[in-house]
């Protein structure tokens, strides 16, 4: 049984009736509180109570697709954590999933161990975040991971819970190279993080890029080094490497 003392309820949006009561008698057995719905506006509803910790989420919905679900989620709560469960597996739907601010993408079939041990990451990764106070400041760069918040130079700011996460954990390793495979298990909370396909971290890169660089074609503050990974650095400098 999972290691979950918080009692932690997951709202599970699918409509495929077999595939949904496999997800809410495994999420019960693991003492997990479980709530079903079959549609993406119930789904939607649902997830904007505040009652839930996780959301695991179809895409191939009837009415409101997950995709349109998990959109319209972030754009009143940055923070509930979103595992998406699709078929749908294409590179191209991957990077939808995560643009449109899903934590994790696990396409189907999946096993059922993966699947816990992901649900558990994020859970974890969501605790910490919340118990985080921490800033990031870095030229005209200001970010309040408590709030999911930040500004550059007059610009207002607001980020996805794992895109704090990310930003936390280069911040704290800043003016250091970190590997994809760290960030995977570091992050995202992979134990075999080498084998997990690292789109996912570069997808979120972009996605923060965009958002804290001035020109994010040419990246100052979050860098790549090939071969190695991405580094936050402390200040502004020209990069030759990304």
């Amino acid at each position: 049984m999972a290691n979950n003392t918080s009692n932690t309820s997951i709202l599970i949006v699918e409509d495929e009736i077999a595939i949904a009561e496999s997800l809410v008698d495994l999420c019960e057995l693991n003492g997990y509180h479980v709530k079903h719905v079959a549609d993406g506006e119930s789904g939607l509803t649902e997830a904007l109570t505040g009652q839930y910790g996780l959301v695991l989420l179809d895409v191939m919905l009837p009415g409101m697709n997950g995709f349109e679900v998990c959109d319209k989620i972030r754009e009143k709560d940055r923070s509930l954590p979103i595992i998406i469960l699709s078929a749908k597996n294409t590179d191209e739907d991957i990077i939808n999933g995560l643009k449109f601010g899903a934590d994790d993408y696990i396409p189907k079939p999946f096993s059922t161990p993966m699947l816990l041990a992901r649900i558990e990451a994020v859970l974890r990764r969501s605790r910490q975040s919340m118990e985080n106070e921490g800033k990031l400041v870095a030229g005209n760069l200001r970010v309040n991971f408590r709030e999911y918040a930040g500004t550059r130079g007059k610009e207002e700011l607001a980020f996805t819970r794992k895109e704090i996460e990310i930003l936390e954990y280069l911040w704290n390793n800043r003016d250091h190279a970190v590997p994809r495979s760290e960030l995977l298990r570091e992050v995202w909370g992979y134990e075999n993080a080498e084998s997990v396909d690292t789109r996912t971290v570069d997808i979120h890169i972009t996605k923060l890029r965009k958002k804290i660089e001035d020109d994010p074609s040419h990246p100052k503050l979050l860098v790549t080094f090939r071969g190695e990974g991405y580094q936050m650095r402390s200040t502004p400098e020209c990069s030759k490497t990304a």
